[in-house]
């Protein structure tokens, strides 16, 4: 802020601490989704999972959509970015989700939370952006920290791990689309193009399957509820950038790497083990890093 604005700093402060407090609480309610999703998994397939959540967030994207006017979601600019954009979400979807079957919430989402580090080596090529000494420093440090957690003759399971590789790759890939379409396609227009890609996407397993069963409809109205607060997350995501910078808000997206953690332990009985947390220490460390080191001067 401007010395010669005073009078508007307080203001300024105010916004920036409902910022926070929204953004806190997106990530509050996306390590809850997470924990409520590795618990659905092991009673239903991960495609039905993802059923009720898109199903959920459509109806939120149609009415966000009505509201703004423009349903043309085929009839974009930059339709194929778009398109890319909701895939590559798409494929983070089911991955995710499907890794979650088999693998302990700490570990899957320590590895998920390398993609702002896979941005960074994919920023480049895709957005021509310049990268210096302290972002590779990042990169490396959290590229070790993940070692140490998907480390040779762990008890990880391969599949889950690589799952959850490709999972933080498309996130990577869909962080970086996201910027290249900041101003250039509408954010309810592009919530609602990933909320009914992603819908199609995570539900193409059906197709294989000659035998399908559905959940009850106090079951299903579960998942559904579910996806509402996965996109409650989202929405709360956006009002709070909406109010405070990427790098302010960055540094703090680690705390849902903590919440996971006490959840896995407290929650499942999966305690991640002494090497496993030094890693997620240290891509911790590479996040927040590599956040004040694209921080504005």
């Amino acid at each position: 802020m401007s010395a010669v604005q005073p009078i508007a700093t307080a203001p300024h402060r105010d916004s920036t601490a409902i910022g926070v407090a929204l953004f806190l609480c997106a990530l509050v309610l996306f390590a809850a989704y997470d924990a409520f999703a590795k618990q659905m998994v092991a009673r239903y397939a991960p495609h039905i999972v993802n059923l009720g959540r898109y199903t959920a967030i459509n109806t939120i994207a149609l009415l966000l959509l009505l509201h703004h006017g423009d349903l043309r979601l085929w009839r974009q600019p930059h339709q194929k970015l778009l398109t890319l954009r909701s895939l590559a979400l798409a494929i983070v979807a089911t991955c995710f989700m499907t890794a979650l079957v088999t693998m302990p919430l700490a570990e899957a989402t320590a590895i998920y939370f390398t993609a702002p580090l896979i941005m960074v080596v994919l920023s480049p090529w895709l957005l021509g952006e310049r990268v210096g000494r302290a972002q590779w420093t990042a990169v490396l440090l959290g590229f070790a920290g993940m070692l140490c957690i998907v480390r040779p003759g762990g008890s990880l399971p391969l599949v889950g791990t690589l799952l959850m590789a490709v999972s933080a790759v498309c996130y990577a890939l869909f962080q970086v689309l996201t910027r290249r379409l900041s101003g250039l396609v509408p954010a309810p227009v592009q919530f609602a193009h990933m909320a009914l890609v992603c819908l199609v996407v995570t539900n193409l397993p059906m197709l294989f399957m000659p035998h399908i069963t559905l959940p009850p409809w106090s079951e299903t109205a579960l998942l559904m509820a579910g996806g509402i607060v996965s996109a409650s997350a989202q929405l709360l995501l956006l009002a709070a950038f909406r109010r405070v910078g990427a790098a302010t808000l960055a540094p703090l997206n680690y705390v849902q790497l903590l919440l996971a953690v006490l959840i896995s332990t407290l929650w499942f009985q999966r305690p991640p083990d002494a090497l496993a947390l030094v890693g997620m220490a240290l891509i911790a460390v590479a996040g927040v890093y590599l956040a004040r080191a694209r921080r504005p001067a």
